[in-house]
């Protein structure tokens, strides 16, 4: 009786230890690959202009495509205020458009871009 207590004391302590290790290796739902270095230099206003970082992003896209997985929140808002600062207002009313149907929860915030951009036009 007393080696079978210690056998199920040991099972259960290596599953435990195994739940613990595939807990580290669990995948990110979202394929971010430079998207936040981009969205970093947007914030840093560093040398790399809104082109380039609008190509990084669109690559960010295809590459998230090629693996199945989605996009990260805020990636197509990130595009929209690229488009709108280089006077690309339509692609940036899509990417806005777009972001909203991806990421319901971010509605108010691009009615908010989408409304602002249009003022902005007049």
């Amino acid at each position: 009786m007393k080696l079978s207590v210690q056998k199920v004391g040991l099972l259960a302590a290596a599953l435990l230890m195994a739940g613990c290790a595939s807990e580290t290796k669990k995948q990110s739902l979202y394929s971010w690959n430079s998207y936040e270095p981009t969205l970093y230099q947007y914030y840093k206003s560093d040398k790399t202009g809104p082109e380039q970082q609008i190509a990084e992003l669109q690559k960010n896209i295809e590459q998230a495509k090629s693996t199945g997985k989605s996009v990260p929140p805020g990636l197509h808002a990130q595009m929209g205020l690229l488009y709108a600062d280089t006077g690309h207002t339509d692609l940036a009313f899509q990417e806005f458009k777009t972001e909203k149907t991806l990421f319901p929860e971010s509605a108010a915030y691009m009615d908010f871009l989408l409304k602002n951009k249009k003022g902005s036009m007049k």
